[in-house]
């Protein structure tokens, strides 16, 4: 494990990074970018702590020490139970705003790992150049857990004219020069969250028909090799901000990167997977892990939506009104559905080819088809409890000048709370629900759980219906369909 120190240091490596058309010397000279990474650091140092030792790390088996639990390589339910009680803490620590904490990309690796068996079968459909596929998954989910190393996961192609198959193929991350030590390739991810904070940059491409040999690659390479270029979108959080004033946006953010490759070089023993598109279409059983992250976070964040009604109730006086009882019992429904849907994921887990243990992959999917519809809906039921007191905020600053404080605290008490108390509530829900940070993180909430026609597309291909098919056919009278 690394103190949080350890990780900022790790980061300045003469990355290329780009923040409002400007490069950066060092990754933490944009406030929201270092805000963002003192916040990450956080967790790091977390490790070390009694109290939260127990959420974050675990007992390797293997070696006996003492490891991130992000690396655990679960091999029973329980051992689910337990990295859960990570991704709860990163979701809590960032109060769901990082999309992508230090936690989620090694699911990934651990999902690779999790089909060894598969990967050993494979071999390089590229002439030049033959990696160990399988052996190469070992070794970095190994240098993962004894480095605690934080990647960026990227898979997603930047969006340009989807008439046009030449503005796709001039994006398109694919191999152009092959070599007995590994491959270079070009092209560029989108949405590549966390990648300007991380260590790593962890790539593959969606398969689709047609998908060239040259661009069916997995892979991971440092953030700052040669070639590689980042991006930024633009910052929408509060750095340097009073804590009073935003609560949740002052803590910085993730900034989402486009990532340029220009012949990047990809050792031979960092390539996952080589020409070949069968492993690349097996993207949803592999991402498996990374799904359920997803779903646990937007139950946390679910929770603190609850948390927060709860609290508009009572500064405000309005518990006993039937109508804000309600509003509060469906962000309790909310809740309660997306938490149902982890343990039913969780109690049908079962393990795959290389005796990892896989939450069941159709409950997982319907449950973040479920969170992304109802998403905006509590977003909406949140700020209406809280009326107009998302619209009329006041800074600490107005609480604090001598001319006007003393008109607000008569003007703007809460149930038993002064007007300032209630003040921090409503700044916090503002950073939560309707801020620029919380705009952008909503429309990620989407996609990066998939659009909901595209999460409805894989249920008809992936849940198995034969047997209540010829149930039905049962039930019914109907004959037996014959082989």
């Amino acid at each position: 494990m690394r103190t949080g120190e350890q990780f900022k240091r790790s980061l300045d490596d003469g990355r290329k990074v780009w923040v409002n058309g400007e490069r950066l010397e060092r990754v933490s000279d944009n406030p929201g970018l270092a805000a963002g990474i003192d916040l990450m650091a956080g967790m790091f140092d977390d490790q070390f702590s009694a109290a939260h030792r127990d959420e974050t790390t675990y007992v390797d088996p293997q070696s006996g020490l003492r490891s991130s639990l992000a690396w655990q390589i679960p091999r029973t339910r329980e051992d689910l139970a337990e990295r859960r009680k990570m991704i709860e803490y990163t979701s809590r620590k960032t109060v769901g705003t990082f999309g992508r904490p230090p936690d989620l990309a090694p699911t990934i690796a651990v999902g690779l790992y999790a089909y060894l068996p598969m990967f050993r079968s494979y071999r390089s459909t590229l002439d030049g150049c033959t990696p160990d596929f399988a052996e190469n998954v070992e070794r970095y989910v190994e240098f993962g857990r004894r480095t605690n190393l934080t990647a960026a996961e990227s898979l997603t192609g930047p969006q340009n004219d989807r008439s046009s198959g030449y503005a796709a193929a001039a994006s398109l991350l694919r191999v152009t020069s092959i070599t007995k030590n590994g491959v270079y390739i070009s092209g560029a991810k989108s949405v590549g969250s966390v990648a300007a904070q991380a260590n790593e940059v962890f790539f593959s491409n969606l398969a689709y028909p047609g998908t060239p040999p040259e661009a069916c690659v997995w892979g991971a390479v440092p953030a700052a090799s040669d070639g590689i270029r980042m991006i930024s979108r633009e910052m929408v959080s509060h750095p340097g901000a009073d804590p009073f004033d935003h609560p949740i946006a002052h803590l910085g953010e993730e900034a989402d990167q486009l990532i340029v490759f220009d012949n990047v070089f990809v050792p031979r023993d960092r390539i996952f997977n080589l020409g070949d598109p069968e492993p690349i279409g097996f993207y949803g059983h592999i991402c498996a892990w990374a799904h359920w992250h997803v779903l646990t976070r937007l139950a946390v964040k679910a929770e603190i939506f609850v948390g927060c009604g709860e609290l508009v109730l009572d500064v405000l006086g309005t518990g006993r009104i039937p109508a804000v009882q309600a509003m509060l019992g469906e962000l309790i429904e909310y809740a309660q559905t997306l938490r149902a849907f982890i343990i039913a994921a969780e109690a049908k887990a079962t393990p795959t080819q290389g005796e990892v243990m896989q939450p069941d992959v159709c409950i997982l999917t319907t449950g973040r088809l479920y969170s992304i519809q109802h998403y905006p809906r509590i977003i909406h039921v949140l700020q209406e409890m809280c009326g107009q007191g998302l619209v009329m905020r006041f800074g600490k600053r107005a609480f604090e000048n001598p001319e006007i404080a003393e008109r607000l605290a008569e003007l703007l008490p809460g149930h038993g709370v002064s007007g300032a108390v209630k003040e921090q509530l409503m700044n916090f829900i503002w950073d939560l629900t309707s801020s620029s940070l919380a705009g952008r993180v909503a429309l990620f909430e989407n996609v990066n759980s998939s659009p909901a026609p595209r999460l409805r597309e894989r249920l008809f291909r992936e849940y198995d219906r034969h047997d209540l098919a010829d149930l039905v056919r049962d039930l019914s009278g109907m004959p037996r369909k014959t082989a």
